[in-house]
């Protein structure tokens, strides 16, 4: 039989257990809740770091290009730049020749890479040009004080994006031949350096059943001839970085408005649709952004077009073959690809740039027919002898506004 203190002893006892269970969860809950504090802001800082982590990217791309047939080694690719050196030897003074610029120094500033360098060597551009942005857009996917929640979907954002980029630059470089390395939106305007990317070489000589050494040459002279452009005329690079970074500004501010749309254009471009002249990053664009966009279109357009012009007209006294590595080459570039490529292209942007060179070849044989060695050195006397947008489909239109022609009817 249960006395009246006994129960009195056992209420209190129980009493007393609820009061520490509860003081034990009161002290459990705040430890979670500083725990979860502490957390908070250690992701917000390192979610603020950054929107891609660049080292991460490499090594996914690298890690992707492993797989690429045609690897070589250091001492393989040491082997070789004599042979790009002695190209670039014969190469600068015809070239020098037939512009009438002198390029001193483009011979020394060369380098061969495989195709992992080439990926170290432009993950820089990448982080130069996604650094533009972040200020703008880290404020809005991580705002100051966002809390756990927001951080920890910022830091995914950053593991997808990563791996995004990783796999961009992994394809690129899987595909570049040459490229004339200028980092367009340095403070410091140092020129540029050429790269060559010798498995790539290799690699397409086989599949197009071309001489290995003049093809080597004909991409040196491309490459070459991008210096050219840029180091022999110093007001094109700061004309295209103060372009570049407009766009890379406006982009940054308007980029929290794209919402849906962005991901109906991403599908669109993957299924294909055309339902415009536009490109789908276009339909993303403001219409200052299209501007600009166009405008940059056109001078690229131009850059890859003269190139293009100059490797096949100086060609034929450098390189043995070179009509046959020409029509093979641009045989190539214009042929069908897979689903899976074309997709790819049209996701990255990389149909503008073929773009780019079918227009620019059109626009710059049309203005050396039309005009002449005149007409090609006018090119490039300044900001507003460069072709608009709408002269790069109407080359006769470049040149009427130069005074180059007048097929006018009286």
């Amino acid at each position: 039989m249960t006395t009246s203190r006994g129960r009195r002893g056992a209420s209190s006892r129980s009493a007393w257990r609820d009061d520490r269970v509860w003081q034990a969860g009161f002290l459990v809950g705040s430890a979670i809740g500083a725990a979860a504090t502490v957390l908070g802001r250690r992701a917000e800082r390192a979610a603020r770091r950054g929107l891609v982590d660049w080292a991460g990217a490499e090594r996914v791309a690298v890690d992707r290009l492993k797989t690429v047939p045609g690897s070589l080694s250091a001492a393989e690719l040491r082997a070789t730049e004599p042979l790009y050196a002695a190209a670039m030897e014969r190469i600068v003074p015809r070239l020098s020749e037939a512009l009438g610029t002198a390029l001193p120094g483009v011979v020394e500033r060369s380098a061969v890479v495989d195709r992992a360098g080439w990926v170290h060597a432009n993950i820089a551009t990448f982080a130069q040009l996604i650094g533009q942005l972040e200020a703008e857009l880290l404020d809005q996917v991580m705002p100051t004080g966002g809390g756990l929640a927001k951080a920890t979907m910022a830091l995914a954002n950053r593991w997808v994006t990563t791996r995004q980029l990783g796999f961009l630059l992994g394809y690129m470089g899987s595909k570049v031949l040459g490229q004339y390395d200028l980092a367009l939106l340095s403070a410091e305007a140092t020129p540029g350096k050429l790269l060559f990317v010798e498995e790539n070489v290799r690699q397409t000589a086989a599949i197009l059943d071309v001489p290995l050494e003049p093809f080597r040459t004909w991409i040196a002279l491309h490459e070459t001839t991008h210096a050219f452009e840029f180091e022999a005329h110093p007001w094109l690079r700061p004309y295209l970085a103060e372009r570049l970074e407009r766009q890379l500004r406006l982009f940054g501010r308007e980029a929290s408005s794209l919402g849906r749309e962005a991901l109906r254009s991403l599908g669109r471009a993957i299924r294909g649709d055309n339902d415009g002249a536009e490109h789908w990053i276009e339909r993303l664009m403001t219409s200052e952004q299209r501007t600009l966009f166009r405008e940059m279109q056109a001078v690229m357009s131009l850059l890859e077009g003269f190139s293009d012009y100059v490797m096949d007209e100086v060609g034929r006294d450098l390189v043995p073959g070179v009509e046959r590595i020409s029509a093979k080459f641009h045989e190539r570039r214009h042929a069908r690809r897979s689903p899976f490529e074309r997709a790819i292209m049209r996701l990255t942007g990389m149909d503008v740039k073929l773009e780019q060179y079918r227009k620019g070849e059109q626009f710059v044989a049309a203005i050396a027919a039309g005009g002449g060695p005149a007409a090609l050195n006018l090119l490039w006397s300044g900001p507003e002898a460069l072709p608009r947008p709408a002269e790069i489909d109407d080359p006769g239109a470049w040149l009427r506004r130069l005074g180059l022609r007048d097929d006018r009817p009286a």
